[in-house]
């Protein structure tokens, strides 16, 4: 139990450094700064919003008072699907596409300096393979 704690903790305080410092130079919450940097990392900048809450861990409500946030900031735009009218996209904007591009530039350099620098690239390696693993066995 001890060294799952200590996974955990060091975990979350790890976090709350990284978010602190994108809400602090971007404004955006952990769940707006989500959303962004899975949309700028998908082919068009667009994403199915069923799918894009459903991987974010949102319920649908959750969802869209998120979505609401990043339209009222002209970081997405809701557009339906041409081929289905049950479906809707968020689509990066293209000041969302640069606000999403500085985040993630952003967050690779704080990891860099609080993951990568303290625990060097064999532990960090270490680390991610460790973590893909677990997500694969205990992952739905």
């Amino acid at each position: 139990m001890t060294w799952w704690g200590l996974v955990i903790e060091g975990y979350v305080a790890t976090q709350d450094k990284l978010m602190g410092e994108i809400g602090e130079r971007f404004g955006l919450s952990p769940a707006q700064f989500d959303i962004l940097i899975r949309l700028v990392r998908t082919p068009g900048y667009q994403m199915p919003m069923t799918r894009l809450a459903t991987e974010a861990a949102l319920s649908s409500g959750g969802f869209t008072k998120v979505a609401d946030r990043l339209v009222a900031a002209n970081l997405i735009v809701r557009r339906p699907s041409p081929n289905d009218r049950r479906v809707t996209y968020a689509c990066l904007t293209e000041y969302g596409k640069r606000v999403a591009e500085q985040a993630r530039e952003f967050c690779a350099s704080i990891l860099r300096r609080r993951v990568l620098e303290p625990l060097g690239p064999d532990a960090s390696k270490a680390l991610a393979e460790a973590m893909r693993t677990l997500r694969s066995v205990n992952g739905e």
